[in-house]
């Protein structure tokens, strides 16, 4: 007996503006907590300006953005016009560079978490505890994502207005208590306190305040009307960012001034005392005492801390997105975007990302982690520029459901002011990373190098130029059955050779107009009742679902998907071919190898002998120097011609 729990659906899109602006600013708005401090140690009384100029930079960016991601609603962000405007090569190089930014997301904001909660033990603000709970935090959500953890967009989007209403509170209580005019013209001395070279480098560090326009963009696959939502929650984050980033480091300075040391040099203790958590020293200065002292500070401690664990989990679900979409378009080896056996998510991608978040943590140097993560996001940025710029000249007549302003008219193309201010202006940020901060310039460019290495040496093993596009569905996964099916049952589990028999069950009902049974059989334990809930076993079987679903919509294929309840898989499979009455049943199965084990194990066995109609088998086995795809086709004209001499529904095949 199987339980169907089904849903018939096409991709996903379900995030609206509200979703997408709280997933935004819990990134941008987390910076703050740290971003603050770091820029305040350079920039000094011209804080504010700073943050404003890397606002408008923002800005631009922010724009850019809007126009590729309606252009191109996908995950990937400036890989995805790159790929459009160039080839592939720029593609992995703002793709890689990406991965960087996400990297550095996690081990930057984890790295602060103990900062905040040095409110109840004053160690956790310096090292080595500070390193000891960051890479402590980068564990635990590296391990809660490998078991699959679901975000939920309503707690997002009230843990942002949270976060947006405490920072608000603050301004405002700052501006009554402490804010004076004077005292924050009197901050700066003009070529002195800060020096123009401070200056540059206060706004390469100010950039890693305006991280979360990439997660927008990588979650365009998901957002309602792309077209629509994305510049709304675009604009929503750049106008509330613009806002509080110029309004918090004006009240922070009035309640920290600049002031000159002993050596003659000068400093303020936002960047000093206070530069692991500013926030918590603005609070300090705002007059409260005594026990309300202690609640607000243990209030905000508690609320950075957890945006911030929320913004490293941000990182670390950037990652696993950025490593599908590269896997997909053949920039990374398969095995790193290879899924969970269990749990059904790219832990392997998340462990070997994480790792490098916590080794790059080791040092303790937040100014350091900084100037990489400008590295990375100015690369990425640059080049999201200028593939807007070059398909504005070279491709004038593509569809455009949101034309960034200002441009003008030059030649009977269309210039974009916008992506010029912001390639100038991330460009020069990235020359200035590279000639003043040689430790992220040497550590960045060896990242870049290393990266393109792979690249090359992965696209010459399975012999594709790594210029040219290449898709994993298209190219190794479709294999060709020329038989006519109309009703075809894919049973969904966590191999490559389940998503071969996708794609080939996508790439056939497209060509017929055929419906796609997609089902991922959850075995119930014979101690619990059939319909008994398992929520993590289920949150799984959706997610492998939703993906499946995604490679056959590739062709256009239409898919119902069913979460089947079974007390042995092979059992439910045939069941549900039988209730579907399909003509063939498309399995991807992982080859056993163990001794005295069938070739396919008890699942496959059992569809075998049982199944109401053809069976169709793509194997993950190999033999060795051949090819996934090749041993898939072996396996498959091995199999189909055993299953087809055996009558079915009482007529001979």
């Amino acid at each position: 007996m199987a339980i169907r729990r089904r849903r018939r659906e096409r991709m996903e899109r379900v995030v609206g503006v509200p979703g997408l602006w709280a997933t935004a600013y819990g990134n941008v708005g987390s910076s703050i907590y740290y971003a603050l401090g770091l820029v305040a140690a350079y920039a000094l009384g011209l804080t504010p300006l700073v943050f404003l100029f890397a606002g408008l930079i923002f800005a631009a960016t922010a724009i850019t953005y809007t126009e590729g991601t309606a252009m191109f609603p996908e995950a990937g962000g400036s890989s995805s016009f790159a790929r459009q405007a160039f080839n592939e090569g720029a593609a992995f190089g703002a793709a890689w560079g990406q991965m960087l930014n996400y990297i550095i997301t996690i081990a930057i904001s984890a790295f602060f978490v103990p900062h905040y909660l040095g409110v109840f033990w004053e160690p956790l603000r310096g090292n080595p505890w500070d390193i000891i709970v960051g890479i402590g935090v980068v564990a635990l959500i590296a391990m809660l994502n490998i078991v699959g953890i679901k975000e939920a967009a309503k707690l997002n989007i009230g843990l942002a207005l949270l976060d947006l209403g405490t920072q608000v509170l603050l301004v405002i209580v700052g501006l009554i208590v402490v804010f004076s005019p004077t005292q924050v013209w009197d901050n700066i001395v003009w070529g002195v306190a800060p020096t123009w070279t401070n200056v540059i480098i206060g706004v390469t560090l100010a950039m890693i305040a305006y991280t979360g326009i990439e997660t927008i963009s990588n979650m365009a696959e998901e957002a309602q009307v792309p077209e629509r939502t994305i510049p709304a929650s675009i604009r929503a984050t750049v106008i509330t960012v613009l806002v509080m980033y110029a309004l918090i480091p004006i009240v922070a300075l009035s309640a920290l001034p600049v002031t000159q040391q002993s050596d003659g040099s000068y400093a303020t203790e936002l960047g000093t005392t206070y530069a692991g958590d500013p926030i918590l020293g603005i609070v300090n200065q705002l007059g409260f005492s005594g026990v309300w002292l202690t609640i607000v500070q243990a209030f905000v401690g508690v609320l950075a801390a957890t945006i911030l664990i929320i913004a490293t989990n941000a990182g670390v679900i950037g990652v696993s997105r950025l490593t599908y979409a590269m896997g997909y378009h053949r920039q990374l080896p398969s095995a790193m975007r290879r899924l969970h056996p269990r749990f059904n998510t790219p832990a392997v991608a998340i462990v070997i990302f994480c790792a490098i978040a916590a080794l790059v943590m080791i040092p303790g140097q937040a100014v350091f982690l900084s100037n990489l993560y400008a590295f990375g996001a100015m690369l990425s940025f640059s080049i999201a520029h200028l593939a807007i710029i070059w398909m504005r000249w070279k491709r004038p007549e593509m569809r455009r459901p949101y034309r960034g302003r200002p441009s003008v008219p030059f030649r009977g193309r269309s210039i974009p002011l916008f992506a010029v201010f912001g390639v100038l202006g991330t460009g020069g940020a990235l020359v200035a990373v590279l000639i003043l901060r040689p430790d992220a310039r040497w550590v960045g460019i060896a990242w870049m190098a290393f990266g393109f290495l792979m690249y090359i040496a992965y696209r010459r093993h399975i012999g594709v130029p790594w210029t040219q596009t290449a898709t994993m569905e298209r190219q190794e996964l479709a294999l060709e059955v020329d038989v006519a099916y109309t009703n075809i049952l894919v049973p969904v589990v966590a191999t490559e050779s389940s998503e071969e028999m996708m794609a080939t069950a996508g790439k056939l009902a497209a060509d017929r107009g055929v419906t796609i049974h997609a089902i991922t059989v959850v075995e119930v334990p014979v101690e619990l009742p059939i319909d008994a809930g398992m929520p993590r076993e289920e949150r799984g079987a959706e997610q492998l679902l939703a993906h499946a679903r995604q490679i056959a919509e590739e062709y256009g294929a239409s898919v119902d998907t069913t979460v089947v309840h079974g007390r042995q898989a092979g059992r439910a499979i045939v069941e549900e071919a039988r209730r579907t009455n399909a003509e063939v049943i498309m399995m991807g199965v992982a080859r056993k190898r163990r001794l005295g084990q069938s070739i396919f194990g008890r699942t496959v066995d059992y569809v075998l002998r049982h199944a109401p109609c053809r069976v169709v088998i793509a194997s993950d086995a190999a033999t060795p120097g051949s090819t996934s795809a090749e041993a898939a086709s072996a396996t498959l004209s091995a199999v189909v011609g055993s299953a087809e001499r055996t009558p079915r529904r009482g007529r001979t095949d």
